[in-house]
């Protein structure tokens, strides 16, 4: 078979998860790329784990390797550390404030802001960081994650959900990054509460104890629990950043690196004054 260009995968595999998904097997596919684009990742987006051909996934990792190839792989040495910037930070050598997409992040693990059901967003195109994540690893992360629930329900029952703070890790597949550990952070419903305060920490901490453990020298933190579970986001900057300091504090030869990585300017600016 001659070598497909990027275009030829995209139609085969609009072609293919079409079919996978029966109820959507006749939908009208667009004739512009962007469309076609939406169409496969709204397909993968919603769907369940389970069997696929092992020339669809050939396939679809050679497209979303080439995909994340056309957005940018940023390496560790792209992200100066906070002393390149004047920082007198203590771990100033250590840390870094990256804002940008985490998916482009060639480090070994990206954090993910995880629902306790811990198989990835089923909302077509949604913008959450733990809908790209998926999109861009391909469908074997969640069935990696289907595959450690099941255990755990195995263990715990068949209602079992993930604890909040518990880390997941699973491999980072066609990702740049290595590994990704999922992590469900606090959901806030009203005012903050010490609880809240206590299970952001953890999720911070928890991550980087399993670090060490898992070679894992560098890590990129998303600002978990900031989008959709509300939780303020100059207080969760603040948090995020006492929790890894102290705790470089208590192992200051184990990490390489460690990424604030943020999207939104306010953000960006929330952990630039926490990091002067």
């Amino acid at each position: 078979m001659e070598k497909m260009t990027q275009d030829d995968r995209l139609d085969y595999l609009v072609k293919e998860f079409k079919e996978d998904s029966v109820r959507y097997r006749d939908l009208e596919t667009p004739e512009d790329t962007e469309g076609k684009r939406r169409i496969l990742r709204s397909l993968m987006n919603i769907r369940m784990p389970g069997y696929m051909d092992a020339r669809v996934i050939k396939v679809q990792d050679e497209y979303l390797k080439g995909r994340i190839r056309e957005n940018g792989i940023v390496r560790l040495s792209d992200i100066p550390v906070l002393a390149d910037l004047g920082s007198t930070h203590p771990f100033a050598d250590k840390l870094s404030v990256w804002q940008g997409d985490i998916t482009r992040l060639e480090v070994d693990a990206i954090v993910n802001a995880a629902n306790s059901q811990m198989l990835g967003c089923f909302v077509p195109m949604h913008t959450c960081i733990d809908n790209c994540i998926h999109t861009f690893a391909g469908i074997q992360l969640r069935a990696e994650c289907s595959r450690q629930m099941n255990q755990l329900r195995i263990r715990y029952g068949n209602d079992y959900e993930q604890p909040t703070s518990v880390p997941m890790l699973t491999d980072g597949y066609n990702l740049p990054a290595k590994k990704v550990v999922h992590i469900v952070g606090p959901i806030v419903e009203g005012r903050v509460t010490k609880e809240h305060e206590q299970n952001l920490a953890a999720c911070y901490k928890n991550t980087l104890d399993l670090c060490p453990e898992n070679d894992i020298r560098s890590v990129a933190f998303c600002c978990i629990s900031t989008g959709v579970f509300r939780f303020p986001n100059k207080r969760a900057a603040e948090i995020a950043v006492k929790t890894v300091t102290d705790w470089l504090s208590a192992h200051p030869d184990t990490m390489e690196r460690v990424i604030f990585n943020v999207f939104k300017d306010e953000d960006k600016a929330y952990y630039e004054a926490e990091l002067q």
